[in-house]
C-alpha cells in the first residue's frame, strides 16, 4: 500500500531543477556521471569531504580567507569544517538583491498586509546593525528576540548576523520561565521584544512578561520594544527602553558584513525543554550556510523570484530555515496568527493572494485539515503552488492522498524530517523521484543515514533505529555552557560510539529508496519484544471519523508486564462510546496486529502538545510511571498545560504494581 504512486514530475520539471544543473556541473567539473538520484546520494556520502567542497564551489561561497582543510574528522562530534575560512551568512543573502523587487511579504490574522523591497530590507537591516553597533554589540555578543513572525524579526536577525553577533529567538506565546530558561543560559546583551500579539482573534498583552524577562536577565544593556498591540506601549516601560521604529532610518544606509570563522556561532536554538532546562544548541555560520544552500536548491528547488512560505513561529527552527530562501533570490512570506482563523482554510487564502510557489506547514495541520474535510482545491485557485512541504511529525499515508485529492492534484509533496539539532532535514524531497503515499522521497545529499537493527547493522524494509554515521557541517558545534561536550555527547552519541542516534524509528524501502518514520524511539511501544511506532497507531485512529486526536504510551512494568493506554480527544461534542472503541480496535487489528490494540481506550479533553506542536508522549509516560512531576514535564514549554491535569489524576488511579 505504501508504494502507491501519487505524482511524478515531468521531464521539464526535472531538467529545470537545481539538482539537474548540479548533476551536469559535476560531470563538467569532476567528470562524474550519475544515472539516478540514488547514485548521486551514494557518492555524496562515500566522499563526504569532496561533496561539501563541491557545494562550496557550486554556490560560489564568498570567503575572505581561504580554508586549509575541508574536514578534520576526529570522530563525531570532534569534527571541524573548512578551517581557516571566514565568511558571513547575511552577505550571501544580499549579494543577489534586486532593489525594486519584493524580498518579504507579510500578513497577519488581523488583516495587516505589507511588502518590503530588497532596497527597504537592506536599509532597515543597516539601520538596525548601526544601532546595535552604537550599543557596543560586536562579534560573538548575543542578541535575543521575543517576537512573533513579523518582518522586524527577519530584519533584526540579518542585522545581528551581519555584525558576527549571535542570534536567538522565542515566540511570545512562551511563558516567562520558559523564555528565561533559554535566554539566561547565553547572557544576552540586547533584547528585542514585542508588547503582545493576536491569536484566534484575541489580543494577548505581554508587557508584564517582558518586564519579568528583563528583570531575570542582568546581562542586558538595552531593550528594544516592538509596539504591536499598542502604539503607545512605551508609556508603560522605563525610559531605558527604545521603540524599534526609532531605530529604523528611511535614508540610505551602508550595510557592511563582519567576516567570521566558518565555525563561529550563527545562532542558538533550543530543545523543547519538556522535562528540564532546554539544551542550548549552537550551530556554525558556515555549516548552516552550506546546508541551507544545499537543501533549498536540491531538495526544495527554490528559484529566484519565487515566493516561499512556511507557517511557523520564531520559536521553531523552521523560522530560521525559512530565512534561507532569501539565499536563492526568492521572497519569503511571513504570517503571524492562527492558521485556522478566521477560517480553517485561511492559509490557502493567503497563498492565492500572494501567489505562493512553495507552501510549507506541519503534518498535524494537514492531518487536522483532512479530519475537518477541508477541500482547498474547490475554494481556491492554488495554481502558483509547485510544492507543498510538511514536517514536525510523520505524515500518514492518508494525508498524502488527502493532499492530492483535496488540495492540488499536480503538486510536489515534500514530506521531510530533521530537527532543531541540525536546523535542516535529514530526509526530504527530490525532483528526480516519484511521490509515493506514506513515504518521504529520499535521504538528503551528504547525509549518511541508515536504519540500524538491534545488532547495529544497516537494514532495509524493516523497522530500525535512525542513525547518521558521518558528520554534517550543520551538526551543532557545541551546546552552550556544556563542559567537555558532556550533554552533547549524551544526547546523540551515548548509544553508538561516534555515530549520531537521532531517536526515531524508520524503515527504508529498498525498491523506491523512500523512507517511513514511525515516531520517536524514546517513546517506543515495545510490546513483548515487538517494536511498534506510535505513528502506526495514530494512522489507524485518524481513520475513525469521531476522533479528533489521540496519544498512545506503553508502560513497561515488573515481571515483563505492559500497560498500553490510548487516550483520545473526541470531535465536537461527541462522547467516547463502546461502539467507537470497537471501531478503533477493529481498525488497529485490520491494519496491523493484535499487539497494536491498547489495553484501554480513554477519553480526554485535550492532547498535550509542546509549543512547537509535538505530542508529548515521553513526558506523559513519565507521569504515568509516577516519576516526580518536576522531572517529568516542563509546563512552561507547553501549548496547553491544562491538558496534563487529567494525566496527573489518572496516574493516581493506576495499579500500585507500576514501578515508582
Amino acid at each position: 500500500m505504501s508504494n502507491k504512486k501519487l505524482w511524478e514530475g515531468d521531464n521539464q520539471f526535472k531538467t529545470n531543477s537545481h539538482l539537474y544543473c548540479y548533476q551536469k556541473w559535476l560531470e563538467e567539473t569532476y567528470n562524474l556521471k550519475f544515472e539516478s538520484y540514488q547514485s548521486i546520494w551514494k557518492w555524496s556520502v562515500d566522499h563526504i569531504d569532496l561533496f561539501w567542497e563541491s557545494i562550496w564551489k557550486y554556490f560560489k561561497i564568498i570567503s575572505h580567507s581561504p580554508y586549509k582543510n575541508v574536514l578534520i574528522d576526529n570522530g563525531m562530534p570532534n569534527c571541524s569544517w573548512f578551517e581557516g575560512a571566514t565568511l558571513n551568512y547575511s552577505e550571501h543573502i544580499f549579494r543577489h538583491k534586486d532593489d525594486n523587487k519584493i524580498a518579504v511579504y507579510f500578513k497577519n490574522e488581523s488583516g495587516k498586509y505589507s511588502e518590503i523591497t530588497w532596497k527597504e530590507l537592506k536599509n532597515k537591516v543597516a539601520s538596525m546593525a548601526n544601532y546595535l553597533k552604537s550599543l557596543g554589540v560586536t562579534k560573538g555578543d548575543r542578541v535575543v528576540a521575543f517576537l512573533p513572525n513579523i518582518p522586524e524579526a527577519t530584519i533584526s536577525f540579518l542585522a545581528v548576523n551581519s555584525l558576527g553577533a549571535v542570534w536567538s529567538s522565542t515566540s511570545p506565546d512562551f511563558g516567562t520561565e520558559s523564555v528565561v530558561d533559554r535566554f539566561a543560559q547565553i547572557e544576552p546583551k540586547v533584547l528585542i521584544a514585542v508588547d503582545g500579539y493576536h491569536y484566534n482573534g484575541k489580543p494577548y498583552d505581554k508587557s508584564k512578561i517582558v518586564k519579568d524577562i528583563v528583570k531575570a536577565l542582568p546581562s542586558l544593556k538595552m531593550v528594544i520594544i516592538q509596539p504591536y498591540l499598542n502604539p503607545n506601549v512605551l508609556d508603560n516601560f522605563s525610559d531605558d527602553f527604545v521603540n524599534i521604529n526609532s531605530v529604523f532610518d528611511v535614508s540610505e544606509n551602508e550595510l557592511t558584513f563582519e567576516a567570521v570563522d566558518f565555525n563561529h556561532p550563527i545562532w542558538v536554538l533550543y530543545s523543547s525543554g519538556t522535562t528540564g532546562i532546554p539544551k542550548a544548541i549552537v550551530h556554525s555560520h558556515g555549516g548552516i550556510l552550506l546546508e541551507h544552500y544545499k537543501y533549498m536548491a536540491f531538495h526544495n528547488d527554490v528559484h529566484p523570484d519565487e515566493r516561499y512560505f512556511w507557517f511557523s513561529t520564531t520559536g521553531w527552527m523552521m523560522w530560521n530555515f525559512v530565512q534561507s530562501a532569501l539565499l536563492m533570490g526568492a521572497s519569503i512570506v511571513l504570517y503571524d496568527g492562527s492558521p485556522t482563523y478566521p477560517n480553517f482554510d485561511s492559509l490557502w487564502a493567503i497563498s492565492d493572494k500572494i501567489d505562493i510557489h512553495h507552501f510549507g506547514t506541519s503534518a498535524p495541520y494537514l492531518v487536522a485539515s483532512m479530519k475537518k474535510g477541508v477541500d482547498a482545491k474547490s475554494n481556491f485557485d492554488l495554481s502558483s503552488i509547485r510544492s507543498i512541504s510538511s514536517t514536525g511529525a510523520p505524515l500518514p499515508y492518508e494525508a498524502f492522498e488527502y493532499v492530492y485529492n483535496n488540495i492540488k492534484k499536480d503538486v510536489w509533496l515534500c514530506s521531510m524530517a530533521g530537527g532543531t539539532d541540525v536546523c535542516t532535514a535529514f530526509v526530504g524531497g527530490t525532483p528526480f523521484y516519484s511521490v509515493h503515499a506514506g513515504e518521504i522521497q529520499c535521504r538528503a545529499l551528504g547525509v549518511a543515514l541508515y536504519a540500524y537493527d538491534d545488532k547495529a547493522k544497516p537494514v532495509y524494509d524493516e523497522l530500525g533505529e535512525m542513525v547518521i554515521v558521518k558528520p554534517m557541517p550543520s551538526m551543532p558545534i557545541y551546546f552552550w555552557n556544556d563542559k567537555d561536550n558532556k550533554r552533547y555527547k549524551s544526547s546523540y552519541f551515548e548509544h553508538y560510539s561516534g555515530i549520531w542516534r537521532h531517536g526515531d524509528f524508520i524503515k527504508i524501502n529498498s525498491k523506491t529508496n523512500g523512507l517511513i518514520i514511525y515516531g520517536r524511539s524514546d517513546a517506543t511501544l515495545n510490546r513483548h519484544g515487538i517494536r511498534i511506532g506510535t505513528s502506526e497507531i495514530y494512522r489507524a485512529v485518524n481513520k475513525i471519523e469521531e476522533v479528533e486526536d489521540s496519544l498512545i504510551v506503553n508502560l513497561e512494568l515488573d515481571e515483563g508486564k505492559h500497560y498500553m493506554p490510548l487516550f483520545v480527544k473526541m470531535k465536537n461534542n461527541l462522547t467516547l462510546t463502546e461502539d467507537i472503541k470497537g471501531k478503533i480496535i477493529f481498525q488497529l487489528k485490520r491494519e496491523y496486529t493484535p499487539r497494536h490494540v491498547p489495553d484501554e481506550i480513554l477519553e480526554v479533553n485535550d492532547i498535550p502538545y509542546t509549543i512547537s506542536g509535538k505530542k508529548m508522549e515521553a513526558p506523559i509516560k513519565k507521569i504515568l510511571l509516577k516519576m516526580p512531576l518536576e522531572r517529568s514535564i516542563n509546563f512552561d514549554s507547553m501549548r496547553n498545560p491544562e491538558s496534563v491535569d487529567y494525566f496527573i489524576e489518572f496516574a493516581k488511579s493506576i495499579k500500585q504494581w507500576i514501578k515508582t
